[in-house]
């Protein structure tokens, strides 16, 4: 009878401790793998979805504004001397029909001269990150559009085009025409490349490789059939 109760209450052997700490950190460890592994998953597509927002937002506005570049002007409105692959500034005379319109005085109509009507968006980089410009001198000044931008290039044509356009590349490719200068242009191609840097270091938990994608609009200058007038 004695020796049934000794054995009863006898409980875990140190081996059978021991296994069972082994197992549990196994567990642990492994938990924390998958965790660190989702987190910085979850971080990268958050940043992912910044910037592309960020830039689509910014092709959005550049796209809207260029298209009414040269309106009622005897040009496309493009300035060519301070226009070119990486940046582009545009003219247009806005309010040039306002005449009813007491608080527009005849010098803001006949020239171009008041905010959104002189615009230049250009690439600005900082502390190793590109940031895309508007910068409007009868506006508010410089106003960063988008961060985490990898390169912007802008192409002139005079006609309508077709092109490649790699998801990860970097610009487009294979243009169905050849290109003109800023002056002679009737249509642009925008092409904005994002790259979001490495998470972690190869081979490690949750480690993500870095990450580039490849925005483009095609803008039509609706205003160059209107030069004649």
């Amino acid at each position: 009878m004695s020796s049934l109760n000794k054995k009863a209450n006898g409980g875990f052997s140190l081996v059978e401790l021991l296994i069972a700490m082994a197992v549990t950190m196994a567990l642990m460890t492994a938990a924390a793998s998958l965790l660190a592994t989702a987190l910085r998953v979850r971080s990268r597509e958050n940043q992912k979805s910044d910037a592309l927002a960020d830039t689509q937002r910014a092709l959005n506005i550049m796209s809207r504004e260029i298209s009414n570049t040269g309106f009622n002007l005897t040009s496309n409105g493009i300035v060519t001397a301070d226009s070119g692959l990486n940046r582009i500034r545009i003219r247009s005379n806005l309010n040039r029909y306002e005449v009813d319109d007491p608080s527009v005085s005849a010098a803001s109509r006949d020239g171009v001269i008041d905010k959104a009507e002189d615009i230049t968006y250009f690439l600005n980089e900082a502390e190793q990150t590109k940031y895309l410009v508007r910068h409007d001198p009868f506006g508010n000044g410089s106003t960063v559009l988008a961060n985490r931008i990898d390169s912007m290039n802008i192409h002139y044509f005079d006609q309508k085009v077709t092109y490649t356009a790699p998801p990860g590349g970097s610009d487009i490719s294979n243009a169905s025409a050849a290109e003109v200068t800023p002056a002679s242009a009737k249509y642009v191609v925008i092409a904005i490349s994002v790259t979001l840097d490495a998470v972690g270091d190869p081979g490690s938990p949750g480690y993500q490789p870095p990450y580039s994608v490849l925005l483009c609009s095609d803008v039509v200058l609706r205003n160059t059939d209107l030069w004649k007038y």
